[in-house]
């Protein structure tokens, strides 16, 4: 495998202030993905600091995953359920994904994952629900090709989001 491998993957999960939005970037540490993940990890920033996720202390997540949230830590609540459950979802999804996604062959990945919680969640088991299966498709995703089907062009052609429906 060649090191500028970069695969890409998108999840959404659930609806409301729990909602979870996953993006997934992983390939070699030794390519453009592995000096992005220890630039990010390097450089934090107020509200920003992009860690090492684990299953639990001391067992990182394999490949190496680096946690980086999309929203800056609001007020305490926030930040449990980012650090806490969010980061949970994330373990279990990729331990989902292990089960069904090829890593073999790709010990020498590393992944970041950016995620959403909302300053505003408020319910812990649906922010780790939420983020487990955003992180499932995620991670599906980067298994797929980019050739778009007819159902995607169609969605591209009348986009629609949580925020705003077409």
């Amino acid at each position: 495998m060649t090191d500028d491998v970069m695969l890409i993957g998108e999840g959404f999960a659930g609806d409301g202030v729990n909602a979870a939005h996953v993006n997934i970037v992983m390939g070699p540490r030794s390519g453009p993905v592995g000096t992005a993940w220890a630039t990010a990890l390097a450089t934090p920033s107020t509200g920003h600091v992009p860690f090492v996720a684990v299953a639990a202390p001391g067992i990182p997540l394999r490949p190496f995953t680096l946690f980086v949230n999309k929203a800056a830590i609001e007020n305490d609540q926030h930040g449990q359920l980012t650090w806490g459950a969010a980061q949970a979802g994330l373990a279990a999804g990729m331990g989902s994904a292990h089960k069904t996604f090829a890593f073999r062959g790709r010990e020498d990945f590393v992944v970041i994952a950016a995620m959403w919680v909302n300053p505003a969640a408020d319910n812990e088991e649906s922010v780790f629900n939420n983020n487990r299966d955003a992180t499932v498709a995620a991670i599906a995703m980067c298994s797929m090709f980019a050739h778009a089907s007819a159902a995607d062009i169609e969605a591209m052609l009348s986009p629609s989001n949580p925020y705003f429906r077409n």
